[in-house]
């Protein structure tokens, strides 16, 4: 697999495979309107959005995002709180602090100009290298290639190949030096679209004629197993985010003590365990979402300012 064999590609197939692909792009491809721009205050943005939440909700919250923080700048100068208020119904808080810890270090550090070059990127919270390479391609219109759940589906189905860091590798063989950015978005949609995971649409793809899986069974990507911390069988994700969802709720600098928000979280009477939610409050401050404060021996929950 990581032979220079095995990942030849023929320069014929690789010529055929861009002419198809691109041609059914460019009459199938989605609207969205973070293809409607290079600017990449923008394009962070929708990728840091993306990362972990479905196509259909970014493109409903993205341009109210955007009505409230329209520049980097303003988003630089905003509260964490009012940034993750504004975050609402996307999931994954975390990302809301990340969000603005990177504005604040591209406007200190880089002159207030998002870096053009991956090692910059890689340096700011939350940007990994599908996330770098992601805003160096569509922002700055650089020639790297992108792989995520969708284009590794169809490196496994087409080319029967899709094994880290081997992905990788036949993105950069495969990547359109012309169109990068065209090529990458063109290979997400076909896979979100047409080569779908439990029901590829074979009759529908403009490349079945190469694929060897096409009219077969699909080849399914093995999901591995999440090992997350759960409660009752509810995992904690969804708990720090009722909590955050109840501290959005809140006015201005308000708070709420832990044992009144522990009540409209989960029942105490039945839990009966309140060191496990002290946990999870402790969690949501060391990710920089909520802020502790003490008086009198009880303890107030807020988001931070």
């Amino acid at each position: 697999m990581s032979s220079r064999t095995s990942l030849h590609i023929s320069p014929t197939l690789r010529k055929r495979l861009h002419m198809k692909i691109l041609r059914w792009y460019r009459a199938n491809g989605r609207d969205l309107p973070w293809r409607r721009t290079n600017d990449p205050y923008r394009i962070l943005l929708s990728e840091i959005m993306l990362q972990q939440t479905q196509v259909a909700r970014v493109k409903e919250k993205y341009p109210v995002f955007l009505r409230r923080f329209p520049t980097l700048r303003t988003l630089a100068h905003a509260s964490t709180s009012d940034v993750i208020k504004a975050w609402r119904g996307m999931g994954y808080n975390r990302r809301a602090v990340y969000l603005r810890q990177i504005a604040r270090e591209v406007m200190e550090k880089h002159r207030g100009k998002i870096p053009a070059a991956a090692p910059a990127l890689h340096k700011l919270p939350g940007i990994g290298k599908y996330t770098a390479n992601a805003i160096l391609a569509t922002a700055f219109g650089q020639n790297v290639p992108v792989v995520d759940t969708n284009i590794r589906r169809i490196f496994t189905r087409l080319l029967k190949r899709a094994t880290f860091p081997a992905e990788w590798k036949l993105a950069e063989l495969l990547l359109s030096r012309s169109s990068a950015s065209e090529w990458n978005q063109a290979l997400m949609d076909l896979g979100a679209l047409v080569c779908t995971a439990r029901a590829p649409l074979c009759h529908l793809c403009p490349v079945s004629k190469e694929c060897p899986s096409a009219y077969r069974s699909p080849v399914t990507l093995e999901k591995r197993p999440r090992n997350e911390p759960a409660r009752h069988g509810i995992p904690n994700r969804l708990h720090r985010g009722k909590v955050i969802d109840l501290l959005r709720s809140l006015n201005g600098t308000e708070r709420i003590s832990e044992r009144r928000l522990l009540r409209s979280i989960v029942r105490i009477e039945r839990s009966g365990d309140p060191r496990w939610f002290r946990r999870l409050i402790e969690g949501l401050q060391r990710d920089g979402l909520v802020r502790v404060e003490s008086r009198r021996n009880i303890r107030y929950i807020g988001l931070v300012r």
